[in-house]
């Protein structure tokens, strides 16, 4: 609830402190005593928009502050600790308006956006006047307002549920049907690619391999005559086999009158020998192998030529030729299976729609049944309030197929007519002042046990009734207050009279020195009643309006 609120130097209020209570606060006072800045005031803290104008003559800035008592799990909590902002205790809105059209705003003295205190705002207090399109009058917020009266919330978050998954389902078949279509178009170019280097074979290393061939084939005819003359050396007339043989022959020879003196000799000449057989079989082995063979470089020149082309198309290095075939293989088995993850997600999207759909269908059902209710309830209290020709009903419009969204498949609107036979028309297009003031108290009656903000604000709710009507409206009132704070703007001492809490606004001081402003009173019990008093005779208060005030508050204990 709305705990107090301090104004400074906003329009014609240079300094306001009031206190507030529990129940039904009743706000009185002559007409341009200052009711109407006193609301715009509290609009100001609530985040509604701000006028330099609101600032009071001479001063620099004016402020308002508003200090909410509200319950542990009220959403305002919750929106406080989604912005890191402290979220216990009392819940402290303050907002600053400069001269020069600045405006600032604050939450338990921290800095926030306007934004934010806009939305602390709507979530506190909701305030009903004749010229006000917010709360009940803002089709926009007429089929959360029905879904509450109704009980449906938890049908409401399982429709986003399934909606949230239908929405997740259709784009991912949008998202493979795309892909599927930018493969398709490259399929013909994939399978080419894929044939040719399939034909190619490459192997990862070959390019390096081929290169050292080639180079060794181009020089093996040199190599080839320096080998011939290695091994004319090593085996030819005179080389240097038969020369190690000679001198083995002739060593082993007189080896035995050597006395053993030549066998070290004779060993490493044996050993020479046979390294020697082994070189020169190395020797022609090697000729051998570098054999010049033109076909042989041909081949493996093509083969390199064809290989480095291939990685220049592909833009890629030769050794990575073999990945890229791989890789392309398998965007074209993505492709041929493709058909049937298409099939799958279509499949899952087409049940998913299906889910929300038939469940969509179930709360449209059970939205209509509450609407009847409701129309029925208020109905019921159109009535006492002087509106027994009138008509309240909740129109439901349910949206074609595929034009459904996260709360389901229907737009709610209440609409109204005031006279029998008169079409039915938006609340704030077609009621005046006074019957919009009380077909809002009718809803709001209606909804009550619904729950609604901790504080409502009703501004001349009894505009243009009085007597019987104004009796009414004064109990409804009452009734409200039982579940939640009211504060009234009120010409009645009918609602006067039922209030727990009553407030006086009076403007006074010197006018031809600018220092009129705008006064609050707490009365107490002996004001009270003389204030009701003043509210039946006028101008001059009697006995017998005092008698008549006291049977007024004597009959609402």
């Amino acid at each position: 609830m709305l705990a107090a609120l301090s104004i400074r130097d906003i329009v014609l209020i240079d300094r306001l402190e009031l206190a507030l209570d529990k129940g039904l606060c009743t706000l009185t006072g002559e007409t341009g005593a200052g009711k109407s800045i006193l609301l715009d005031a509290l609009g100001l803290a609530l985040g509604a928009r701000a006028d330099a104008g609101l600032v009071r003559q001479g001063a620099e800035q004016g402020s308002v502050t508003a200090v909410f008592d509200i319950a542990p799990a009220h959403p305002a909590r919750t929106l406080l600790a989604e912005n890191d902002l402290e979220a216990e205790g009392d819940l402290i809105l303050r907002r600053v308006q400069t001269r020069d059209g600045r405006s600032r705003a604050f939450v338990n003295d921290q800095p926030v956006s306007i934004g934010l205190l806009r939305q602390l705002g709507d979530a506190l207090v909701e305030v009903h006047g004749q010229h006000d399109e917010r709360g009940l009058l803002d089709a926009s917020g007429h089929r959360a307002i029905l879904d509450a009266f109704g009980g449906l919330e938890a049908d409401v978050s399982k429709a986003r549920r399934l909606w949230a998954a239908a929405t997740e389902a259709r784009d991912a078949l949008a998202a493979h049907e795309a892909m599927l279509a930018r493969a398709k178009a490259e399929q013909d170019y994939l399978t080419h690619v894929v044939a040719e280097l399939d034909e190619l074979q490459p192997v990862a290393g070959e390019e390096t391999a081929l290169a050292e061939e080639r180079t060794l084939m181009m020089h093996s005819e040199k190599i080839a005559g320096d080998l011939a003359e290695a091994e004319e050396a090593l085996s030819g007339d005179g080389g240097l086999d038969a020369r190690l043989t000679v001198a083995l022959r002739r060593l082993a020879r007189v080896a035995e009158q050597a006395g053993g003196r030549l066998d070290g000799a004779i060993a490493a000449l044996d050993r020479t020998l046979n390294e020697a057989a082994e070189a020169r079989d190395q020797v022609a082995l090697a000729m051998r192998a570098l054999e010049f063979d033109p076909r042989r470089l041909e081949q493996a020149e093509t083969r390199l030529f064809a290989l480095r082309a291939a990685a220049r198309k592909h833009n890629v290095a030769v050794d990575n030729l073999a990945e890229l075939a791989d890789k392309l293989r398998g965007q074209l088995a993505e492709i041929e299976g493709g058909e049937a993850t298409l099939a799958r997600l279509r499949k899952s999207a087409d049940e998913a729609a299906a889910a929300y759909r038939a469940h969509a269908q179930v709360l449209s059902a059970a939205r209509a049944k509450a609407a009847a209710k409701l129309d029925k309830e208020v109905m019921k209290e159109l009535k006492p309030l002087k509106l027994d020709k009138a008509t309240f009903k909740t129109q439901m419009d349910v949206l074609p197929e595929g034009q459904g969204g996260p709360d389901g498949i229907d737009r709610v609107s209440f609409l109204i007519s005031t006279n029998p036979g008169a079409p039915l028309g938006p609340l704030i297009k077609i009621a005046s002042g006074g019957e919009l003031s009380r077909f809002v108290l009718a809803l709001k009656v209606a909804l009550a046990s619904r729950g609604s903000a901790p504080t409502l604000i009703f501004d001349e709710v009894d505009s243009g009734v009085g007597g019987a009507v104004a009796e009414a409206v004064g109990l409804r009132l009452a009734e409200l207050a039982r579940m939640a704070q009211v504060v009234v703007v009120t010409h009645s001492p009918q609602v006067a009279a039922r209030a727990q809490h009553h407030f006086r606004i009076s403007k006074g001081g010197e006018a031809k020195a600018a220092k009129v402003a705008t006064r609050v009173e707490t009365l107490d019990a002996p004001a009270r009643r003389e204030e009701i008093a003043r509210m039946l005779a006028g101008a001059t208060v009697t006995d017998e309006a005092r008698a008549a005030a006291d049977r007024l508050i004597g009959s609402h204990p």
